[in-house]
């Protein structure tokens, strides 16, 4: 597996990228906006920030609101690495995002064995 995003929560995902541009120098995604903008960094990995109805901010060290991240990776084999996955203690999410959408088995939804969502995806030519 290869890492290749890393998504934050957030409320507001143009000022949290801005923020992050301004921190890291990543390039802005071209396709960002108001619901999800996102920045680039010269090997490819992607920092995407998503906007969440409600957001309430993780309280650090506190737990009373936890952390809101997920990890992206991109894989040769979507099937073999579910199964390796599997084996490892993931579980695969109920909700996938492309069930409505047959025929288009890109992305597939995951938990780690603490709860924390990651996605895998097809490596793109």
């Amino acid at each position: 597996m290869r890492l290749t995003a890393i998504t934050l929560d957030c409320a507001d995902p143009e000022e949290l990228a801005e923020f992050y541009r301004q921190a890291t120098e990543f390039e802005p995604h071209p396709k960002s906006d108001s619901d999800f903008a996102g920045l680039t960094r010269a090997d490819g990995l992607f920092l995407g920030f998503q906007r969440v109805d409600g957001y309430r901010p993780p309280r650090w060290p506190a737990q009373t609101v936890p952390q809101q991240v997920h990890l992206d990776f991109a894989v040769d084999d979507l099937d073999a690495a579910e199964a390796r996955l599997l084996e490892l203690g993931a579980t695969k999410l109920d909700h996938q995002p492309l069930d409505h959408q047959p025929g288009l088995d890109n992305w597939r939804v995951f938990a780690d064995p603490a709860g924390h969502p990651f996605c895998l995806t097809r490596v793109r030519d």
